[in-house]
């Protein structure tokens, strides 16, 4: 899960991954539409290939990269070892917000 996040932190990989959302990519095609030099790009998608985040599949003499998304899931499963604490968090501000809202009432009514 650490070398997820810590892969994800790094605002250009961060982006190939938001462009792999939409479909498999080569590295060119990454390059161009994120405006890095390819080398840079090549990096980025040999650290995220080895923190498992993309497949890269090799076709002549090109290779495409697209999402796995297997590291995903794990890390929705960690969130929702979490989810019970926001809930009640807010169901608390909610409460909050109700008491907060029915005294404002209750002195417009004076």
């Amino acid at each position: 899960m650490k070398t997820l996040l810590n892969s994800l932190a790094e605002p250009n990989r961060w982006n190939i991954v938001e462009l792999l959302k939409q479909g498999p990519l080569t590295v060119g095609e990454i390059a161009e539409k994120l405006g890095l030099r390819q080398p840079q790009v090549s990096k980025h998608l040999r650290v995220l290939s080895e923190a498992g985040i993309v497949i890269v599949h090799p076709i002549a003499n090109r290779r495409v990269y697209q999402l796995n998304p297997q590291p995903f899931q794990e890390l929705q499963e960690w969130t929702d070892t979490y989810r019970h604490l926001w809930e009640d968090r807010f169901d608390r501000l909610d409460d909050y917000l109700k008491e907060v809202q029915k005294n404002g009432e209750e002195e417009e009514k004076l």
